[in-house]
């Protein structure tokens, strides 16, 4: 599917004010910086953004210790973070598109477009992979098997997670698996014809007009970069910042199935409002609702979708059967057809280290102030 003008969305009214969104701003000063640096946060009902509070700090810290900067940049609402596993939800969307062009069929076999010597089931198939099914595990250090840097070593990573045996009998447990999403991607860039960051631009941020939301971000949007944590084996001083922080993508070179993107609020609240609307223009009604539909995965603490979870207490809190994903940066989108709501929460809770506590309270306490609103 071509982008273009004319394939854009309609625009998202903002009828938000400091006053209406105050409640929603303290809530964010509550949670930085213990949790997290710097947070923005947007709701929207019926698609108008009702609610909108950026807190904090887009670099707060030197590096592993919380040693302040001297100069610290105010986080606004236009800073763009690091989305991480809400990659997912873009994949899906793109794979999605090129199912409904007839490119690739989500009930056949992987191997019909990996080489015989792919590391999974013969009979695993993109609804596994999506619904993460196929047995594969959790993750795959390739980066640290495979050291250097550059093109060369970014595609021996890749075929050496594609070759990864599965853990599980196909099928038999949910096992969320990055693995299975990286899989995901290559395969749709094979049944594409193009690398996957294209497929994703062309096909879903371009129709869409998500003008901050990329992988690897250009030099323009560095300064509106969130920075996350500090990884003393990337080169530079400091936090990352304008580099993907997981580190299998990076590995890969930035772009890949499960992590890789950058956005804005802004941005992944039209994203979300697409998704509730129906899909219009990057996919139909009824591919949203088999992407949105309960698909029967035992053994997860929700239900799952097609790339997106179902009820996930992690991220719903009170908003129940609202779908969505959320990131291991501090990310999260919340999509609730029910009530006509999207709820968007971008952190950098990984910076300056991992592990901080509070953002699962953050969000359930933002996904309260959005059922609030629709009382």
């Amino acid at each position: 599917m071509p982008d273009g003008p004319d394939l854009q969305a309609g625009p998202i009214r903002d009828v938000s004010t400091p006053e209406t969104s105050a409640g929603l701003t303290e809530i964010l000063e509550s949670a930085v910086p213990a949790a997290c640096s710097a947070a923005v946060a947007l709701i929207a009902v019926q698609g108008s953004v009702v609610a909108a509070a950026a807190v904090g700090e887009a670099v707060r810290y030197s590096g592993a210790t919380e040693a302040l900067l001297d100069e610290r940049p105010p986080a606004r609402r236009d800073a763009v973070f690091d989305l991480a596993s809400i990659t997912k939800l873009f994949t899906t969307a793109a794979i999605l598109s090129l199912a409904e062009d007839g490119r690739l069929g989500l009930d056949e076999p992987v191997t019909t477009w990996l080489p015989a010597t792919y590391g999974g089931h013969p009979a695993t198939t993109l609804r596994h992979l999506l619904t993460h099914t196929a047995g594969l595990p959790p993750s795959r250090r390739a980066h640290e098997e495979i050291p250097g840097d550059g093109s060369g070593a970014h595609a021996a990573r890749m075929e050496l997670i594609l070759t990864t045996p599965p853990a599980h009998a196909l099928g038999e447990r949910y096992v969320y698996s990055d693995v299975g999403m990286v899989t995901a991607g290559r395969v749709a860039e094979l049944a594409g014809g193009a690398p996957l960051d294209e497929l994703v631009r062309t096909r879903v941020i371009g129709p869409l007009g998500l003008t901050s939301t990329c992988y690897r971000p250009p030099a323009e949007l560095l300064p509106r970069v969130v920075a996350t944590e500090y990884q003393p084996d990337r080169p530079g001083p400091g936090c990352v910042r304008g580099e993907v922080h997981d580190e299998t993508a990076y590995g890969l070179g930035g772009v890949a199935g499960h992590a890789g993107l950058f956005s804005t609020a802004d941005d992944l609240v039209r994203f979300g409002e697409t998704l509730r609307t129906g899909g219009g223009p990057i996919l139909r009604p009824e591919t949203v609702a088999e992407m949105t539909r309960d698909h029967g995965v035992q053994g997860a603490a929700f239900d799952h979708g097609l790339g997106v979870r179902i009820g996930d207490p992690a991220i719903v809190g009170p908003l129940g059967r609202a779908y969505g994903h959320s990131g291991f940066t501090g990310t999260s989108l919340v999509v609730d057809p029910e009530r006509s709501l999207t709820v968007v929460l971008l952190t950098n809770n990984v910076h300056p280290v991992r592990g901080r506590p509070g953002i699962r309270d953050l969000r359930h306490a933002v996904a309260a102030e959005a059922l609030r609103r629709v009382r």
